[in-house]
Parts: C-alpha cells; sequence; structure tokens
C-alpha cells in the first residue's frame, strides 16, 4: 500500500509504498475512498502544531471497513464509516456528559501512535506515525474501534469524507455549540469549507441576516450560494465593524470566526451586538493571542467562547448530516472545488493555499 509521508516540516509530502500491520483488539482496518485537504493537516505540515515525525497527515475522511481485530462490536467488514479524529472513552466526566470531543480518558498514549503506544503503518522498517491517530492520506489505516461511525451506503464517498471535518465543524459550531435562535443575525468569518458549513448552519436555524466576510472575492461569491445574505470583503473595506452594524443595526447576535487570528478574534468581538457571543471556530497557530476589551465584555455582556470539532457527538451526528445531505438541507456537493489522486496530494495544498478552493478531496481508487 502506499501513504503520503512527511518525513520533516516544510517539505513536500512523499508518496511511497508501506507496510501495515494487522489491527489488534478493538482496531479496525480501512480502506480509504476519500480524504479531503484540510488547513489543520498544513498546520501539522509547515511546523505550526509540533508533532512526530514521520508523519501521515489527513483527517478528513471516509473509507470501507476490511478487518474487524478482536472485541470489535460496533462496525463489520464491509461497513461504510466516517473517520472521527476525536477519540471518545465513553467513561470519562466528559463523555459521560456527552462533551466526547473534550475526552480525558485516551490521553496517555503518545501523539502519532495508538492507545497501546505502537505503531501500525511502516515504511523501510521505520515506524510512521498517523496525524490525530488516524493519518488518512493513505491506501489503508488501522485505527481504533471509536474512531470511525458507520453511515448509509447510498452516500458518495467524497462528500461522506467532507462530514468528517468541515460539514461537522462549521454546522456543528452554530446548532451544537451556539444554538443559535431563529431570527438571529451572525456574523461568519472566513469562508474556506468549515466558515461555508456555518453558514449553512445558520440557514438551517432560521437566521434572518448571514453577513459572511472573506479577504477574497471568489470566496465571498461563493458564500452567497450557501445561504449568506450579505458580504464584506474585510481586505477592501476599511471599517468592516462599521459595515456589519449598517446592516444588522446594533450589531449581530452571534459570530463564527473560522479564521481565529488576532484580527479576526477583534472583529468577531467588536461586530457584536450588546448580549452577542463570538465564537472561536478555526483553530490558530499556538502562538496567537487575541485581544478584547474587558470593559465592553462586562457593561454589554458579551460571551467569548471556543468551540472544537463543532462540538458535535460523531456517533449521533454525522449520520444526521449525511440524512441531511441525502435529503438536499445540506449543500456538500457545492464544497468539493477539485479532486485529486493521492500522487497529486501537493498540488491539493498548494491550491487550497492560493485559496482557488473551498475544499479539494483525495480520491482512492
Amino acid at each position: 500500500m502506499k501513504a503520503a509521508i512527511l518525513f520533516e516540516p516544510n517539505t513536500p509530502l512523499q508518496v511511497v509504498d508501506c507496510e501495515l500491520d494487522p489491527p489488534k483488539a478493538n482496531e479496525v482496518r480501512v480502506k480509504m475512498k476519500a480524504s479531503g485537504v484540510c488547513q489543520s493537516d498544513w498546520h501539522v505540515m509547515n511546523g505550526d502544531w509540533p508533532s512526530p515525525m514521520p508523519i501521515v497527515p489527513g483527517h478528513e475522511a471516509a473509507g470501507e471497513i476490511a478487518e474487524c481485530g478482536p472485541g470489535v462490536t460496533t462496525v463489520k467488514p464491509g461497513d461504510h464509516v466516517i473517520f472521527s479524529f476525536r477519540p471518545h472513552c465513553g467513561r470519562c466526566r466528559y463523555c459521560t456528559q456527552g462533551r466526547t470531543v473534550l475526552c480525558i480518558g485516551r490521553s496517555g498514549a503518545p501523539p502519532g501512535a495508538l492507545y497501546d503506544g505502537t505503531l501500525r503503518l511502516k515504511h523501510r522498517g521505520q515506524g510512521i506515525n498517523q496525524m490525530a491517530r488516524i493519518g488518512t492520506f493513505a491506501e489503508e489505516v488501522v485505527v481504533p474501534e471509536e474512531m470511525v461511525v458507520p453511515i448509509r451506503k447510498d452516500m458518495p464517498w467524497p462528500q461522506a469524507a467532507l462530514v468528517g471535518c468541515c460539514v461537522a465543524t462549521g454546522v456543528g459550531a452554530v446548532t451544537r455549540h451556539a444554538k443559535i435562535e431563529a431570527g438571529s443575525s451572525v456574523l461568519v468569518i472566513g469562508c474556506g469549507g468549515v466558515g461555508l458549513n456555518a453558514i449553512q448552519g445558520a440557514m438551517l436555524s432560521g437566521a434572518r441576516i448571514i453577513v459572511a466576510a472573506d479577504i477574497l472575492d471568489n470566496k465571498l461569491e461563493m458564500a452567497k450560494t450557501f445561504g449568506a445574505t450579505h458580504t464584506i470583503n474585510t481586505a477592501k473595506d476599511n471599517d468592516p465593524v462599521k459595515k456589519v452594524k449598517e446592516i444588522a443595526g446594533l450589531g449581530v447576535d452571534y459570530s463564527f470566526d473560522a479564521v481565529s487570528n488576532d484580527k479576526t478574534q477583534a472583529l468577531a468581538f467588536d461586530a457584536l451586538a450588546p448580549g452577542g457571543h463570538a465564537v472561536a471556530v478555526g483553530i490558530s497557530a499556538a502562538s496567537i493571542k487575541a485581544q478584547y476589551s474587558p470593559f465592553m465584555m462586562v457593561f454589554t455582556e458579551k460571551t467569548v467562547s471556543g468551540t472544537f470539532y463543532g462540538s458535535v457527538r460523531p456517533n449521533v451526528d454525522f449520520p444526521v448530516l449525511v440524512d441531511h445531505y441525502m435529503n438536499r438541507k445540506l449543500n456538500i456537493d457545492g464544497l468539493i472545488s477539485r479532486t485529486y489522486k493521492l500522487g497529486e496530494i501537493n498540488e491539493g495544498f498548494k491550491r487550497m493555499m492560493a485559496g482557488e478552493v473551498a475544499r479539494g478531496v483525495v480520491v482512492f481508487e
């Protein structure tokens, strides 16, 4: 089998032949069908998120169960699954509260390894780490059973893959985390895969005003097709906060920052109406710091919160999101700008960083 391996940060991925050990107890082997090209993978590739090397990036994916290790009960060979990049032990304080994205019951294993601390993937005898313990830029992968969610078999593979990250994160930030009310006004900052799905989540929730903000006009035009009622190009508008308030009066009820840098966090806070709620959705580099006015936070009762993975519960939410797509309530087709073969994966990241795509997807034969 082949996998795309990052041997050192800031170098191209190398697609090479690898060996894959069989699954152990409570593990499954999955034949990969599709894997999205995501900004989070780029954070690993460029060193923003320090990771053990060498490593196979990739975390937004779908595939078919090929083999089950001893003790596996939730899936069987032939099942179609979406990968969940967050483990959930089911027993810790957060899992028992239904907040599985905060699971602490699997914190003991080294990053990149499976729960027993060992690696399943090898290249010329060298162990290869897996991003988020899944590493989906590979033709096959062995992962813990709890990190795959079975879905209906009529769901197309590329669309299923995107449910595993950008769809769940964007829609979940609005519907699971913020739980916005019908009639709300919303600002979404950043119109990539996650931001476009936050727009969809706002539309599903009955938002009255949905303002999309980005620095690229092509992204803003795409945002209109996903439900944005207004757009702001923050690279051209000298005062985007003023523009938001021209559209939404005192400001918006909710803002969702799919970029999460110092400038976008300030915009997300300042564009709120009194009593508003700003949600950080995108994952920044670890060195980024945001500034808010505590004075304004107190006197206008604004709320700032973060959501990881849209605060979703994958076992519950992934099948629902799949049903939404199949029932034409979610536009996932429009997210897929390009598809690639595994050998073209570096081109996919170049196009993503150039802002040419909403989402690129690696499709496996």
